[in-house]
Formats: C-alpha cells, structure tokens, sequence
C-alpha cells in the first residue's frame, strides 16, 4: 500500500455547486447581454476592395492562374474597356449567359454591349472595386464591392457583394452567371 487512505471520497457541499453554477450562469448572461446591447454586435462590417489586384491572380496551378487572368482582362479591356472587338479572343462564340438582362451567344453579346459602352482607354487594372478572384476547375469568381441605399434609411448606404462566375472552356469564357434580376 502507498500509504494513501482508502475510504470514501470527500466531496464539496451541494452549495458550493450551486454557487459555481449561479456563477456561470450569471457569467454567460452577463456576456449575452453585452453582445446583445453591443452596437457592434449589430453593425455590418464594410465589404473592402483588395487594395493590391495583382496577387489576386496569382495561383500554384497553372492554369487556375491562366483562367484567372483571362477573365480579369476581359473584364478589363472587354466589359470596363467597351472594346467589344476583343471579344473573340476571350469568349467562345456559343458563349452562354446567365443574366436574365443580357442575350446568349457572342454575337449577341457584343450587340447588346455597344448600344451601352463606348470604347475607352484599356485600364492597367480593374476599376471596379475588386474583392477577390476565386478559381477551380473550369470556373472562375470575381467578387465586388457594391455599394447601396439603405431601404430603412435613405440618407445612409451600405455594402454588400457582387458576384460573377464565369466558366472557361479551351482557354475562352463559355459561360457567364451574376446575381443580376430581371430588368
């Protein structure tokens, strides 16, 4: 034998339990309290634009980092720059559109942007306010800063987020998707 007693295990009163566990409870509420009165709590982060857009395009797979440049510079020179003459080097001619507002297939893609773009000065990077370039497999997902009016205050605006995906084949944008409703 160690020369430890064997015999019944002392254990600490029912109101010492009772006490740590009121503790807790009062711990728990206090801090529930807190977050629920917390204007913080409430408050809405600001979605941010990537400050730097170059390491955005960067990828340890090839072509993830090829799609990802084909579609920031059609984004660029194509969609910001109205040169809607490139758009044969980046997009496949049965190209397919998503948005509800914008017809399917090159052709008519180009038509419809004319009407509204001008050709411009090709920017060195995107003017939009980018957040990030996501790519896996065969797609591609810029996402944007997008600021609007607060429906419960007109006099304030938030920000959310814009998305686009955009699906590559052979090396051209073949499919497009956005979160854009029917106009």
């Amino acid at each position: 034998m160690s020369g430890r007693s064997v015999g019944p295990r002392v254990r600490p009163p029912l109101s010492l339990h009772l006490e740590t566990a009121a503790n807790k409870s009062l711990s728990v509420l206090c801090l529930a309290v807190i977050l629920v009165l917390s204007p913080a709590s409430h408050a809405q982060v600001a979605v941010q634009a990537a400050p730097n857009q170059e390491p955005l395009l960067a990828s340890p797979d090839a072509r993830l980092a090829a799609n990802k440049r084909l579609v920031y510079d059609f984004w660029r020179e194509v969609l910001e720059g109205g040169h809607m003459e490139l758009a044969p080097k980046y997009m496949t001619e049965s190209y397919i559109q998503h948005n509800p507002n914008v017809p399917t297939g090159r052709a008519a893609f180009v038509e419809f942007f004319t009407k509204i773009s001008k050709p411009k000065a090709i920017e060195p990077r995107v003017k939009a306010p980018l957040v990030a370039i996501v790519a896996e497999g065969d797609l591609v997902v810029l996402s944007f800063v997008r600021e609007e009016k607060d429906p419960k205050d007109a006099t304030r605006k938030y920000t959310t987020t814009w998305f686009d995906m955009f699906r590559v084949e052979n090396g051209k944008i073949a499919e497009h998707w956005d979160i854009d409703l029917k106009e």
